[in-house]
């Protein structure tokens, strides 16, 4: 069964699912944008009987807190130290890390802050390497190179309900999309304030490419026991950027699925499968 928490973290409310046995290996799950851990309903109840799982929502997405952009600093320095907080608050001193998008430059400081608490890497379309940026990131490298109103201005489309539907469709297959997932992301970004909040991190998102040689040292050095499951057809995050783990970490595992950016939607069975016989 998975209980519904939400945990002071040092006076800023994080909400998390929770499920399994405590004294079972721990999984930590990290969504990306501009979902939630609602991504993960499909995904938790599969790996229960083996693990420890508990997912939380990032700071500024689904039921965390969302401060107005004026009054906290959206970064992803900011969240991942929210996230390492969490994880010491409910008790998670070594885990497996399960990262996606915004959840993998999240994830991958905290390996690098704390290298003997990762138990094993799980990336599910969740980039460390300039070849897995597609074309489709133009619009924001713009944004970085000239922070301009009128660049941040054509960012708005990237928050438009039928972009957030379109992420979730493309490169899926045919009618196997459920609305559920994007029709609530598209409620939480529809809050007052969520856009500002947004556009501050598709901002900050280029401090982690800047980490990413940082982050592609971790790997070299620690090797951590390493498994890309990725959707193929991924818009944003190419397959170059799952091989590419193998650079660094040769005994890497990496996995593609016919499907697209959230593979979960469509592969949560086949992606379980994978994640149980690597860490077993």
């Amino acid at each position: 069964m998975t209980a519904y928490r939400t945990a002071d973290v040092d006076g800023f409310s994080i909400f998390y699912r929770e499920a399994g046995e405590p004294g079972a290996p721990k999984l930590l799950l990290l969504h990306g944008f501009p979902s939630s851990s609602h991504m993960f309903r499909d995904l938790i109840p599969l790996l229960a009987d083996g693990f420890h799982i508990v997912a939380p929502d990032l700071p500024g997405f689904g039921r965390s807190d969302m401060p107005e952009a004026r009054a906290f600093t959206y970064t992803f320095d900011h969240i991942a130290d929210i996230i390492d907080r969490f994880t010491e608050v409910v008790g998670f001193d070594r885990y497996a890390l399960y990262v996606f998008d915004y959840g993998a430059p999240t994830g991958f400081r905290l390996a690098l802050k704390h290298p003997e608490r990762i138990a094993a890497i799980i990336s599910q379309n969740g980039n460390a390497y300039e070849e897995g940026l597609s074309e489709g990131w133009n619009p924001i490298r713009s944004y970085w190179q000239d922070p301009s109103p009128a660049n941040r201005e054509a960012l708005r489309g990237f928050l438009k309900p039928e972009t957030t539907a379109w992420q979730y469709t493309h490169g899926a297959p045919a009618d196997a999309i459920s609305p559920d997932g994007y029709s609530l992301d598209s409620f939480y970004l529809a809050r007052p304030g969520a856009h500002e909040v947004q556009l501050d991190l598709f901002s900050d998102y280029k401090s982690n490419i800047a980490l990413y040689p940082a982050f592609q040292a971790y790997f070299r050095t620690h090797k951590p026991p390493f498994l890309a499951a990725w959707g193929k057809n991924d818009p944003f995050f190419l397959p170059p950027g799952a091989e590419a783990f193998k650079r660094d970490m040769p005994d890497a595992v990496v996995r593609f699925f016919d499907t697209g950016h959230f593979a979960l939607e469509t592969h949560a069975k086949e992606i379980a499968a994978a994640i149980d016989d690597f860490l077993r």
